[in-house]
C-alpha cells in the first residue's frame, strides 16, 4: 500500500497482518529499531537476491536506465552535501541516491544512497560490479543508458574496454552547435521512432564517427537529432556501431521512464521525505521502497489494459479494497466489497487459489465478492 505519515490505525488492522502470518502488522517502532541494525552490505545482499528472482523469471531485459535523485534533509545538523533537486528546482542539502531501472517491465533493480560527490562518477562501475558476478561469462546486460552528467569520458572508455555498450547524451558546446547548423539539409535522414502507444513520430538524424578527449578508442558514434520537439538538437553518443538508428533513438528516449519512476517514488512512496539523518537508515528506506515499487509493477503486469498504470492508479483501483476475512482450518476466505474494478481483481487473484502457503499453516486463499458495496 501507499506510505502514510501516521500508521497507528493500520498497525491494529488484523486483516493487514494475516497475509504475513501475523495477527497484526509490526509497529512503526519495530521498523525504526530494526533499521538501526541494518548495514549497507545487508541492503546490497537483499537487492542481489531480488535480482536473482527477476533473472530466474526472465523479467529483465538487456538494458538498464540509470539516474541520480536527491533526497532532501530538513534537519539543522546533517553532514550532507548540496545536490540539485529537480522536484524543488534548486540545490539543497540532501542525500544523493542512484536508481537503476529496467525499461521493459519498469522494475527498479538497484539503489544506493551512499553516493558522494568525490565518487559519483564511478557509480556506473559499482553498478556493473553489482550486476556481474563474472563479467567474462555474464552477458545479459548489454546497454547502459544515462544522461550527460552521470559519468566521465574516462569511464566511458572503461565501459568500452569491458565490452559494455552505452548510450548517452553529449553536452552542447558552442562549437558543436555551429557544426550541426552547418550540415547541409540534404544530408539529414528522416526516421520514424516508435512510441509507447504504438504510434510513431518523425525526427531528422545525422550520424558520424568522431573522437573525444579522454576516450581511448579513436572512434565513437555520434548522432545528431533535430525536429524532436526541442529548440536545440540533441547529441547522442554510443559505442554501438551496429544498432539501427531508430532503435538507438528509441532506447535513449525510454530513459525518461526512470525519471517517471523517480517522480512516482517521490509522490507515492514519499522518497523525498527523509526519515533520518543517518544515511544507512535512509538506504534501508530506499531498499524497502524499491521492493514496494516492484511489487506494484508485478501485481499489475498481467492486468490487461492496466500494466502501464503507476502505483497510485493501481492502489486506487485495486489494492485499496476493504473486505472481510474468515479463517478456516484449510482456507482463508476474503470477501471484498463491490467496486467497478472488482471483477478484474478477482480474476487475477483467484489464478492462485489452489496455492498452499506454508507461513499460513498450509492454508490457501480464496477471494470473492461481498454482498455490500
Amino acid at each position: 500500500m501507499k506510505r502514510y505519515s501516521a500508521d497507528d490505525a493500520w498497525c491494529m488492522d488484523r486483516g493487514m497482518g494475516v497475509f504475513a502470518g501475523l495477527n497484526v502488522l509490526p509497529k512503526a517502532a519495530w521498523f525504526n529499531s530494526y533499521s538501526s541494525a541494518v548495514t549497507r552490505d545487508m541492503n546490497i545482499s537483499f537487492l542481489k537476491n531480488l535480482q536473482s528472482v527477476w533473472e530466474e523469471n526472465s523479467l529483465l531485459s538487456d538494458t538498464v536506465n540509470l539516474d541520480f535523485t536527491a533526497i532532501p534533509y530538513w534537519g539543522d545538523d546533517g553532514p550532507f552535501e548540496n545536490n540539485w533537486s529537480g522536484k524543488r528546482g534548486k540545490a539543497l542539502a540532501s542525500i544523493q541516491a542512484v536508481l537503476a531501472q529496467d525499461p521493459e517491465n519498469g522494475l527498479l533493480c538497484y539503489g544506493d544512497t551512499t553516493v558522494h560527490h568525490d565518487r559519483q562518477n564511478d557509480v556506473i562501475l559499482e553498478f556493473l560490479d553489482f550486476c556481474h558476478s563474472d563479467r567474462q561469462t555474464d552477458k545479459r546486460l548489454k546497454y547502459l543508458v544515462f544522461d550527460s552528467k552521470f559519468t566521465t569520458y574516462q569511464n566511458l572508455s572503461k565501459l568500452n574496454g569491458m565490452g559494455v555498450k552505452f548510450i548517452t547524451i553529449r553536452r552542447r558546446s558552442k562549437t558543436l552547435v555551429e557544426r550541426i547548423q552547418a550540415i547541409d539539409d540534404s544530408k539529414w535522414k528522416k526516421i520514424a521512432v516508435a512510441k509507447a502507444n504504438g504510434k510513431s513520430r518523425k525526427v531528422s538524424v545525422y550520424e558520424e564517427s568522431c573522437s573525444i578527449k579522454d576516450y581511448d578508442d579513436d572512434n565513437i558514434r555520434q548522432v545528431y537529432i533535430k525536429d524532436n520537439g526541442r529548440t536545440k538538437p540533441a547529441i547522442m553518443m554510443t559505442n554501438d556501431f551496429t544498432i539501427p538508428l531508430a532503435d538507438l533513438v528509441r532506447k535513449y528516449s525510454r530513459r525518461w521512464l526512470i525519471e517517471t519512476e523517480i517522480a512516482e517514488q517521490i509522490d507515492f512512496f514519499h522518497l523525498n521525505r527523509n526519515s533520518s539523518g543517518i544515511v544507512v537508515k535512509v538506504d534501508f528506506d530506499l531498499t524497502m521502497t524499491i521492493l514496494a515499487h516492484n511489487l506494484y509493477r508485478l501485481f499489475c503486469k498481467d492486468f490487461n489494459g492496466y500494466s502501464h498504470c503507476n502505483a497510485q492508479a493501481i492502489f486506487d483501483k485495486f489494492t485499496s479494497a476493504p473486505g472481510r476475512i474468515h479463517v478456516d482450518d484449510g482456507i482463508i476466505s476474503v470477501k471484498l466489497k463491490r467496486k467497478r474494478s472488482l471483477p478484474i481483481l478477482l480474476e487475477r487473484m483467484n489464478v492462485s487459489k489452489d496455492t498452499v502457503y506454508p507461513w499460513l499453516d498450509g492454508r490457501s486463499i480464496c477471494f470473492s465478492a461481498d454482498s455490500t458495496t
